[in-house]
């Protein structure tokens, strides 16, 4: 007797990324009602499953979704406005902006780019940051793209979205009270940083995650002059102060932890905090390197992520991928950061990070029907010696073929099937318009 499926995946190279990494050739991925059912021989699994829909992926590499942990979607609205400046700078002109620019309405259509991109690219999951998350929530609902995200606090003069911080506690409180349980995702507050919120506010957003177990997401230590800054504040590092404030936890995800120290490492690791590392962005704002080996080294769980498309110029993770494999080695060490753990940090160790690793990152029973196809038929994708290898420094994001969240095509043979990509990119705001954007001096 066969049982029945929705999907059935079956006939390319299958790498799990589970705990041993295991690649089945000529393999098969079983799918019904959005979980994954089986993984294994694409014979045995035809033979076991009727599905109502088949993906033939011969001369292909199935693999598991990207999972980017770190990133500002609707920043896609401002790529290429703030190139070629610090940090500081950068800040200085992209929150100027925001107030001017953001709306609900713009930051929908921003997200729709931003998720047109990510699936193009193998992304089928991200944690994003920013204002009016509501509608960046209901667009990738209706996309079927799976994000993660929630209410942010930072205490800043003429907030984006207008709620100034006294009034966000209660407003944040109602959305959380409001989400429903939904396999593959949880609640999620962010609190922007401890330059931009005081340590009596950080607990406070704490305090309010901890009550709804949702995961804290918070940039820290991005770079020496944040940290300074911090430290003149409270005479306190940012992770330092975080530590002292009792928020620390695997609850808790720090995006960059670019400028740490030792004991700093040791902290992250003793409590089980985690870290989105963003080498593209850390690189193209000058911050410097993440001591991703020493985190690594320590038993911290580091996932990849983007950052905004202002910050990275880019969506791409597969990108990330190969910069995270490769610029680690700059210090003399080829095997600082290998070719598996960099395609690990973007898929299972992301999930982890997240707090997800049950449910993404690997093809595995029982997890989310999250996955990608990647065509191998290409010149600069041979030959494969090793799977690995060729994921971390030859693909290229279009190489993706077909993407699929919780068993749905959101790209199938290179056609995006949830969006109209001429459609999305009519309807950004008028773009003309920021050619009047005043630049800070």
């Amino acid at each position: 007797m066969t049982l029945p499926a929705d999907l059935l995946v079956h006939g390319g190279d299958v790498l799990t990324v589970d705990a041993t990494g295991t690649l089945v050739r000529d393999g098969a991925v079983a799918v019904r009602d959005g979980e994954i059912l089986a993984v294994g021989p694409a014979r045995t699994l035809r033979a076991r499953y009727a599905a109502t829909d088949t993906l033939d992926t011969s001369g292909c590499l199935v693999m598991p979704g990207l999972v980017n942990t770190h990133t500002h979607l609707a920043m896609t609205l401002l790529r290429g406005r703030a190139d070629d400046v610090t940090l500081q700078g950068f800040l200085d002109r992209v929150v100027r902006w925001e107030a001017e620019l953001l709306s609900p309405q713009n930051v929908a259509a921003a997200v729709r780019v931003a998720i047109a991109e990510s699936v193009r690219a193998g992304v089928t999951s991200a944690l994003d940051m920013y204002w009016f998350h509501e509608a960046a929530e209901r667009t990738a609902r209706e996309a079927g793209w799976r994000l993660h995200t929630g209410p942010t606090f930072m205490d800043v003069p003429d907030p984006a979205d207008g709620i100034a911080y006294e009034d966000r506690l209660a407003w944040a409180r109602r959305d959380l009270t409001a989400r429903r349980a939904r396999p593959g995702t949880r609640p999620v507050l962010f609190a922007h940083s401890a330059y931009t919120l005081c340590p009596r506010q950080l607990q406070e957003v704490a305090g309010l995650a901890r009550e709804f177990g949702a995961l804290l997401h918070t940039h820290a230590a991005e770079n020496a002059t944040e940290v300074a800054t911090v430290e003149a504040a409270h005479g306190k590092r940012p992770v330092e102060l975080l530590d002292s404030l009792g928020l620390l936890g695997p609850d808790l995800l720090l995006a960059h932890a670019v400028d740490l120290t030792e004991a700093e490492i040791a902290a992250l690791a003793r409590t089980g905090t985690s870290v989105a590392h963003c080498p593209v962005s850390n690189l193209k704002l000058g911050c410097g390197i993440a001591p991703v080996p020493r985190l690594l080294g320590a038993g911290v769980t580091v996932g990849l992520g983007t950052d905004g498309a202002v910050s990275s110029n880019t969506l791409d993770l597969l990108g990330a991928v190969r910069q995270a494999a490769l610029v680690h080695k700059a210090g003399g060490d080829p095997t600082a950061v290998g070719a598996e753990q960099a395609v690990r940090m973007a898929t299972a160790e992301g999930a982890r990070a997240l707090g997800l690793g049950a449910h993404l990152g690997s093809l595995e029973p029982g997890k989310r029907a999250d996955l990608i196809v990647l065509d191998l038929d290409r010149p600069h994708l041979t030959p494969r010696h090793d799977v690995w290898s060729t994921l971390a420094y030859a693909a290229h994001s279009s190489d993706v073929r077909d993407t699929v969240v919780e068993g749905r095509f959101l790209m199938r043979d290179r056609t995006l099937t949830t969006l109209d990509e001429a459609a999305v990119l009519r309807a950004l705001p008028d773009l003309d318009a920021l050619s009047d954007l005043e630049v800070p001096a």
